[in-house]
């Protein structure tokens, strides 16, 4: 029978989630934990990199990958020692210097 109704209302998914339903934007049909609902979308995804517990690591792959083009827009050295939270903030720096931010 849900094949049937399925077939009545075409271009709707069966695991789509009721109107209203909050969601977690990166993950589909993941919902978000009740302190987060209506908050957003970054709702709980965006957090003080001197806060990451995994912080002091170094930066990761992509990081180095972006952070490097990054650098090149804006014709800043590129640092690769940089931790994963001073990846981050440096990122964020030049994105802003180069108006992507």
């Amino acid at each position: 029978m849900a094949d049937e109704q399925r077939q009545d209302r075409p271009g709707e998914l069966a695991d789509t989630p009721a109107a209203g339903t909050p969601q977690d934007p990166g993950i589909p049909g993941a919902k978000l934990p009740a302190d987060q609902a209506g908050q957003g979308a970054d709702a709980g995804l965006q957090r003080d990199p001197d806060e990451w517990v995994t912080g002091d690591e170094p930066m990761t792959p992509a990081q180095a990958s972006y952070l490097r083009t990054l650098s090149e827009r804006a014709n800043e050295p590129f640092d690769e020692s940089l931790t994963k939270a001073e990846a981050s903030k440096r990122i964020d720096e030049l994105r802003a210097k180069t108006g992507l931010g």
